[in-house]
C-alpha cells in the first residue's frame, strides 16, 4: 500500500544527554496552586497589570474546587436564608457567568446561603479566564527546590514530565493548600499537634429519583444505626442535590490525609473503597431514591487541613467567636467552626445571623518572609479557627488580597505595605452589605 500524498513517515533518533537545560519563566507574581484561592490570586494579579505565572501539581487547573468535586461555594454569604454576600471582585464575574448558564448554579437558602455548582462548568470558566488574562500556566508541576536569599524567595525549581522549569518572580503566593512553597523555602510551618484532620472522598451519583429523596437527617440516623453492617467509617451524611438533574454529590466519608508520600498515594484507593460502601448503603437502604443510581464521578481525595504557615499573626478560635475586626482585615465569613478531627463525625459550631468573623493579612504573611503571601487553607490559625476560614468564600477573598499585597509591596516587603491603601482595595470584601 502506498503512502498517501502529504503524509510524512520520517522520524529522528534522540537521546537525553545529561540533565538538559531548564526552561526559564520570569514573572511579577508567581502563584502556586490553582484552586479557589490560587485562581483568585492569579486573576486579580493579572487585573492589576502584573505578569503572572500559575503553577499546579495536577495536570489541570481548579484545585480541589474542580478536581475533588467539592461542589459547593461555602462561606460566601452571611448567615440566614436571606444573607448578603461577603466576597466580591473576581467572584462577581464567576457567579454572573456561571449563573447565566442553565442548571449550573443552585442557591440553597434553607439555613444559610450555600451555592452548588457544576464542576465541569467551573473548570472551563477558570481555564478560559486564565487564558484570556494571558497568564502563563505550568501544570503537572512538582516543586523540587525553592531558592531563598535572606528573607526573599528568589526562584522555584520545578519538574514536569516534559522537562525542568525555573521560575523567577518578584513576589509569590502560596496557595498550595499544604504550604508546599513555604515548607520548601525552609520557613516555619505548623501541623496538627495531636491526631489528624480528616479529608473527604467525594462521589457524584446520577439517575436518582428526586421524588423519593430522603432528608439528610434520616440518612444520617440510618448510617448510625447500620454503619457496622456496611463497614462505614463515617456516620453522617452531607448530600448536595442538584434539583431537576437527578444528580447528588455525596460527602459521606472520612479519609486520613497524611504528608507521608506513600500513605498519600494510597488515599485514593482507600477513599474510593469507602465511598463505594456508602453508595452500597444508599442503594440498599433507600432503594426508591438511589436504587437505579450510578456513579458519575469520583473526585480526587479532598483535603481539609494538613500543614500551614507560621504567620506574622495567628487567627484564633477566640477571634472567630468574638468576630474580632482586625486593622488589617482583608475578608470575612460566618461559616461555622467545622473541625473534622474524629473519625465518625465532626465539630459543627454555628453562629447567629448577625455574626461575622474576619481574616487578617497578618495570618497570611509568613513571619520569616518578605515577598511571600499565603492564601487558602494554609494561612495561619489554630485548628478550630482555620476550620472556619478554609472554605471557598473566604479563600477567594484571601487570594485577591494576596495579589493586592504583593502589588503594593513591589520589590519591597509585604511586612511593611501601606495598610490604608490595602484597606481601600479590599473594602468590598470587608464592609459591603448590599443584597445580592
Amino acid at each position: 500500500m502506498s503512502v498517501p500524498e502529504g503524509v510524512s513517515t520520517e522520524t529522528r533518533v534522540v537521546r537525553l544527554n545529561g540533565g538538559g537545560d531548564a526552561w526559564r519563566v520570569d514573572a511579577d507574581i508567581c502563584v502556586v496552586g490553582s484552586g479557589a484561592a490560587g485562581m483568585s490570586a492569579a486573576l486579580q494579579a493579572a487585573r492589576l497589570g502584573r505578569k503572572v505565572v500559575l503553577i499546579d501539581g495536577l495536570p489541570a487547573l481548579g484545585g480541589q474546587a474542580v478536581n475533588s468535586i467539592i461542589g459547593t461555594f461555602c462561606g460566601l454569604y452571611s448567615n440566614g436564608p436571606n444573607g448578603y454576600r461577603f466576597t466580591h471582585g473576581v467572584v462577581d464575574k464567576l457567579l454572573a457567568d456561571l449563573g447565566a448558564r442553565p442548571r449550573t448554579l443552585f442557591y440553597d437558602r434553607k439555613h444559610t446561603v450555600v451555592v452548588f455548582y457544576d464542576e465541569i462548568a467551573l473548570s472551563r470558566w477558570i481555564e478560559e479566564e486564565v487564558r484570556k488574562a494571558g497568564i502563563t500556566v505550568i501544570v503537572g508541576a512538582v516543586l523540587r527546590r525553592v531558592v531563598v536569599e535572606g528573607r526573599r524567595v528568589q526562584e522555584l525549581e520545578i519538574a514536569t514530565r516534559y522537562g525542568d522549569v525555573k521560575v523567577r518572580a518578584t513576589g509569590y503566593v502560596d496557595a498550595s493548600g499544604d504550604a508546599a512553597l513555604t515548607w520548601q523555602a525552609g520557613f516555619e510551618c505548623r501541623e496538627p499537634d495531636v491526631g489528624t484532620v480528616y479529608g473527604t472522598q467525594m462521589v457524584v451519583l446520577e439517575n436518582i429519583d428526586e421524588s423519593h429523596y430522603p432528608p439528610r437527617e434520616e440518612i444520617t440516623a440510618r448510617m448510625r444505626e447500620k454503619g457496622d453492617e456496611y463497614g462505614l467509617f463515617r456516620r453522617e451524611c452531607f448530600p448536595f442535590l442538584i434539583p431537576g438533574r437527578g444528580i447528588v454529590a455525596l460527602n459521606m466519608t472520612h479519609i486520613e490525609t497524611p504528608l507521608d508520600p506513600l500513605k498519600v498515594s494510597a488515599i485514593g484507593l482507600t477513599g474510593k473503597n469507602e465511598a463505594d460502601k456508602a453508595v452500597d448503603f444508599l442503594k440498599k437502604e433507600f432503594p426508591r431514591c438511589f436504587g437505579d443510581a450510578t456513579v458519575r464521578a469520583y473526585g480526587l481525595p479532598g483535603i481539609r487541613q494538613t500543614r500551614w504557615i507560621v504567620g506574622k499573626q495567628q487567627l484564633t478560635l477566640k477571634d472567630v467567636q468574638a468576630g474580632t475586626r482586625f486593622a488589617d482585615a482583608i475578608g470575612r465569613t460566618a461559616w461555622p467552626v467545622e473541625l473534622h478531627d474524629h473519625a465518625t463525625g465532626h465539630v459543627w459550631q454555628t453562629f447567629d445571623e448577625d455574626h461575622v468573623h474576619y481574616i487578617p493579612l497578618g495570618a497570611m504573611i509568613p513571619r520569616e518572609a518578605d515577598n511571600l503571601v499565603a492564601a487558602g487553607r494554609c494561612i495561619d490559625g489554630d485548628k478550630a479557627a482555620l476550620s472556619s476560614v478554609r472554605v471557598m468564600g473566604p479563600c477567594m477573598a484571601e487570594g485577591m488580597a494576596a495579589a493586592h499585597a504583593l502589588d503594593l509591596a513591589g520589590t519591597g516587603s509585604v511586612q511593611q505595605i501601606d495598610l490604608a491603601a490595602l484597606a481601600e482595595r479590599v473594602r468590598d470584601n470587608v464592609e459591603r452589605r448590599d443584597p445580592d
